[in-house]
């Protein structure tokens, strides 16, 4: 059994990729070909915002993000301790302090109250200027963005969502990547919509800032590419794997959102004798998730490497998303905690994660979820 089967997608959707993968080696046109601005045109309207911008990755994607804003050194980016290294890494890179905040303990996403005692000790300290929130939406789900939107307002700061993970999600009815000021996405393969290699998108509405970006992303280029006016990346997606995830978005919107769906309900429902043991995922009402991941919390009595043990001895293989927290990361030891993140820690030691995917069978669920019945019973 694989954590998330791309060799079964591809079987399923090999026609029509292998296809566009001949038409871009036929064509010559293999960087920023005509493949990469009609999928910005796609997703743009897909996610519902006026600029999409493709790049190298999604790490690049919020490097972009930041530079677009001319954040760096002595700014305060406000980032959620329970998530994967790049939320914060780039914004080191930049030169800017992170300021790890904790996280709700059900959806994982950042939580609003130990953000806003997070700024507040940033503005009482008065070292550092509080300049941008970073919301991951976690394992598919958005974070709570009608709040963050509400604190971001009033303390003047800016909102980057990070949707590595939750390209798909929703809000009542409005997708995610659509709900910061900027918001990014990756395309890594084991990702909602992933393509065959690396890859990423900037979304926004703001012409300004688009414009920056395009500039960013191509060496700071200015009107042509030998007129660089600022020092930029080279962060381009190319023209092949455009043409690949022109393919799976067209998958993606018509069935593998709602088949990801259906998997996640199946665990659910399988799953519910052992809520004694374990905590099922929350989705609020009115948010939709792409389950990027399926995670369960794991009550204090279950040992977690045994389960895991188990599960490999039967095929099934599990992963810890994630085992340590940012803040107690060695990179960042040295970089002062304006608040204690108690839950990141706590979740840390807990959670493990199931295979899924939009082409799981109801068969593969029911061997998973009788794998975990005769571990924990």
């Amino acid at each position: 059994m694989e954590f998330r089967d791309l060799k079964r997608q591809y079987r399923h959707l090999k026609a029509d990729i292998d296809q566009a993968m001949v038409d871009v080696a036929a064509s010559g046109d293999y960087i920023m070909g005509a493949p990469v601005k009609a999928l910005e045109c796609e997703l743009a309207e897909y996610v519902g915002v006026k600029h999409c911008l493709t790049c190298g990755n999604g790490t690049n994607a919020l490097t972009l993000a930041l530079k677009a804003w001319g954040i760096g050194k002595g700014d305060a980016v406000f980032v959620p301790d329970f998530t994967f290294f790049a939320s914060a890494e780039v914004v080191a890179l930049e030169g800017a302090t992170p300021v790890f905040v904790d996280v709700n303990p059900r959806t994982f996403n950042i939580d609003s109250a130990n953000l806003e005692q997070a700024v507040a000790e940033v503005k009482r300290e008065g070292v550092l200027r509080p300049r941008v929130i970073v919301a991951v939406d976690l394992f598919g789900l958005p974070a709570d963005f009608g709040t963050l939107r509400t604190i971001a307002d009033h303390e003047g700061l800016l909102l980057l969502e990070d949707g590595a993970q939750g390209f798909g999600g929703s809000i009542d009815g409005q997708r995610a990547c659509s709900f910061g000021d900027i918001a990014t996405t990756s395309f890594f393969p084991a990702k909602p919509l992933g393509c065959y290699g690396d890859g990423g998108a900037v979304f926004t509405d703001s012409d300004e800032w688009a414009l920056l970006i395009e500039s960013y992303r191509v060496h700071g280029k200015g009107s042509n590419k030998y007129d660089n006016v600022r020092i930029g990346l080279n962060s381009r997606l190319d023209s092949l794997q455009a043409a690949i995830l022109q393919v799976k978005l067209n998958a993606f919107r018509n069935h593998e959102l709602q088949d990801v769906n259906l998997a996640a309900q199946r665990y659910n429902t399988l799953l519910q004798p052992l809520t004694d043991k374990l905590t099922l995922p929350l989705i609020p009402q009115g948010f939709g998730s792409s389950w990027a991941q399926y995670t369960l919390i794991l009550n204090d009595s279950v040992n977690r490497a045994s389960l895991q043990a188990a599960l490999k001895e039967k095929g099934i293989p599990s992963i810890v998303y994630y085992p340590t927290p940012m803040s107690r990361q060695t990179a960042f030891q040295h970089v002062h905690h304006y608040v204690e993140t108690p839950i990141a820690q706590r979740l840390s030691q807990l959670v493990f994660s199931l295979p899924i995917h939009p082409y799981i069978t109801q068969t593969e669920t029911e061997i998973v979820c009788n794998a975990l019945e005769s571990h924990l019973i």
